[in-house]
C-alpha cells in the first residue's frame, strides 16, 4: 500500500481495541477505506478484526440490493460484513440530518455488538471543503472549523475520519489502480438537498485548498479557546448546592475575554441542557454586565442571578417536562439520562411533597436559589419497582455528539457536574487534523 494513503490510520490508538467497524455505503470514498484500513490492519494489528457496515436506508428502491452487493465485495476480500437496516416511518422535512442520526445510531449500537467503540467513515478532504463552505454561507463561527477528525456520539462511539485530509480523486485513483469499481450513489447529485449543491458550485482545486485552511485555522482557534474556557471553569466555578453553581467574582475580569464569553456559552448549555451554544454576541453583553451592579437574566434556559459574592447559575423553571413514564435510556430536560424504571412510574420536577428537600444549604448560599434550584431537578414517583431509577447527568450541548475539538471544555463541564468524564481521544497523539 502506498505510505501515503496508509499514513492517515497511523495515529489511530488500537491498544485494547478488539475490532474496528467500516461504515460502508460502497461509494468510492468508503470503499477506498475500507481497502486501506484493511491493508493497515493487516500489515500492522493483524490481532484487530475489521468487520465493514453497511447502513440501508430504505430511501431508495435499488438500497438494499446495493446494500447486498457490498456485502459481497466485502466478503470477496475477507472482510466480516453487516447490514443495517433503518426502518420504520421517514421524516417528510429534515431527511439528511434524521438519515444521519439513524445512521449512526445503528451504527453505535453494532459496534457495541462487535466489542468496540471505533467507527471509521471516509469523509474526505473535499466533503471537509464542502461542509466549511456550507457553514459560511450560515456565518457559523464555531462550525467554520468543519468535520471533527474524530466525534464521540451519543458517550459510547467514536466517529472517526482519517481521510479528512485525502482528496476524493485521489481514492478513485488508488482504486482505479486496482481495478476496483464503486457505486455512485443518485443522491450525492441530487440538487434538493444542500451538500449536492455545495459539491456543484465547488469545482476549483484552489477553492478547495482554500476551504481546507480555513478549516484548519478554525479548528486551532478553537480548540485554543476551548483549552482557555476549561482553565476558567476550573477555576472559577464551583458546584455550591444541589444544580447550583456558582462563578466566583473574580471570572468578571478573567483573561482572556473571548475565553471567557466563550466559558459562560458553554456553561449557559450544560446547566440549562440545551443542544447549541447560545448566540456570542448575547453572551458577550451579559458578560460585560457582571462587573456591573446585581442582576437577574435568562438566557438558553439558564437563570444567572449576579451578586456581589458571585454569579449563581441555574436551570430557569419554565420549560420544565411535564410528568412522563419512564424509558428506560430516555433523556430528561437534555441533562440527565434516566438508568433504571418499570411498573408504571412517572418522572417530572422536583415535588418537594415526593421527594423532601434534604440538605441544609450553606450559610453564603441564598436559600430561595437552592429551591429554585432544586425545583427543576427530577423526581420519580409511582410505579411498583422497589428500586428507583437512576438520573444520570449529562453534559449538554455534547450529549449527542462530542467533536474532539471540544474534549477539554467538555472534561470540564463533567467535572463540575459530576458526569462521568468523556474518553479520551481515539489517536493515540490527538491533533485538530487527526495525523
Amino acid at each position: 500500500m502506498d505510505s501515503d494513503l496508509s499514513q492517515p490510520f497511523s495515529n489511530l490508538d488500537l491498544t485494547a481495541r478488539v475490532a474496528v467497524i467500516a461504515a460502508v455505503s460502497g461509494g468510492s470514498d468508503s470503499t477506498a477505506l475500507l481497502l486501506l484500513l484493511k491493508a493497515y490492519l493487516d500489515e500492522n494489528a493483524p490481532a484487530v478484526r475489521l468487520v465493514a457496515m453497511t447502513v440501508d436506508h430504505g430511501l431508495r428502491p435499488d438500497s438494499a440490493a446495493e446494500a447486498q452487493a457490498v456485502a459481497r465485495f466485502a466478503e470477496s476480500h475477507g472482510i466480516a460484513h453487516r447490514i443495517l437496516a433503518w426502518e420504520g416511518p421517514k421524516p417528510a422535512t429534515g431527511l439528511p440530518a434524521a438519515a444521519r442520526e439513524a445512521r449512526y445510531a445503528l451504527l453505535a449500537e453494532a459496534a457495541g455488538e462487535e466489542g468496540t467503540d471505533l467507527i471509521v467513515t471516509g469523509h474526505t478532504a473535499d466533503d471537509q471543503a464542502e461542509t466549511v463552505m456550507m457553514r459560511q454561507a450560515r456565518s457559523d463561527g464555531r462550525g467554520l472549523a468543519g468535520m471533527a477528525p474524530a466525534t464521540l456520539f451519543d458517550g459510547k462511539a467514536w466517529i472517526v475520519r482519517p481521510l479528512l485530509e485525502t482528496r476524493r480523486e485521489t481514492l478513485r485513483d488508488y482504486l482505479r489502480a486496482n481495478g476496483v469499481p464503486w457505486l455512485e450513489d443518485p443522491t450525492n447529485v441530487n440538487q434538493a438537498f444542500e451538500r449536492p449543491r455545495a459539491r456543484a458550485r465547488l469545482r476549483d482545486d484552489a477553492d478547495v485548498s482554500k476551504l481546507l485552511t480555513a478549516a484548519r485555522d478554525a479548528a486551532l482557534l478553537r480548540e485554543y479557546l476551548g483549552r482557555e474556557a476549561a482553565g476558567l471553569i476550573w477555576a472559577h466555578a464551583r458546584h455550591v448546592a444541589p444544580r447550583l453553581f456558582r462563578l466566583d467574582p473574580a471570572f468578571a475580569a478573567a483573561e482572556p475575554r473571548d475565553g471567557a464569553v466563550y466559558a459562560l456559552r458553554i456553561l449557559l448549555a450544560a446547566i440549562g441542557g440545551t443542544p447549541h451554544l447560545p448566540d456570542e454576541a448575547r453572551v458577550a453583553r451579559l458578560f460585560d454586565r457582571l462587573s456591573a451592579k446585581p442582576f437577574c437574566a435568562t438566557l438558553s434556559r439558564t437563570l444567572v442571578d449576579a451578586r456581589r459574592g458571585g454569579v449563581f447559575l441555574l436551570r430557569e423553571t419554565r420549560g420544565l417536562p411535564e410528568p412522563e413514564p419512564v424509558r428506560d435510556g430516555m433523556i430528561w430536560d437534555g441533562r440527565y439520562r434516566i438508568s433504571g424504571g418499570a411498573g408504571g412510574m412517572l418522572v417530572g420536577p422536583h415535588d418537594p411533597a415526593i421527594e423532601p428537600d434534604a440538605e441544609t444549604p450553606p450559610a453564603d448560599i441564598p436559600p430561595g436559589l437552592v429551591r429554585a434550584a432544586l425545583s427543576a431537578e427530577p423526581t420519580f414517583s409511582g410505579g411498583s419497582e422497589p428500586a428507583k431509577p437512576v438520573a444520570i447527568p449529562l453534559v449538554a450541548p455534547w450529549t449527542r455528539f462530542l467533536p474532539s475539538f471540544d474534549l477539554e471544555p467538555a472534561r470540564a463541564v463533567a467535572e463540575l457536574l459530576g458526569a462521568a468524564p468523556p474518553p479520551a481521544s481515539p489517536y493515540a497523539n490527538h491533533n485538530v487534523t487527526g495525523a
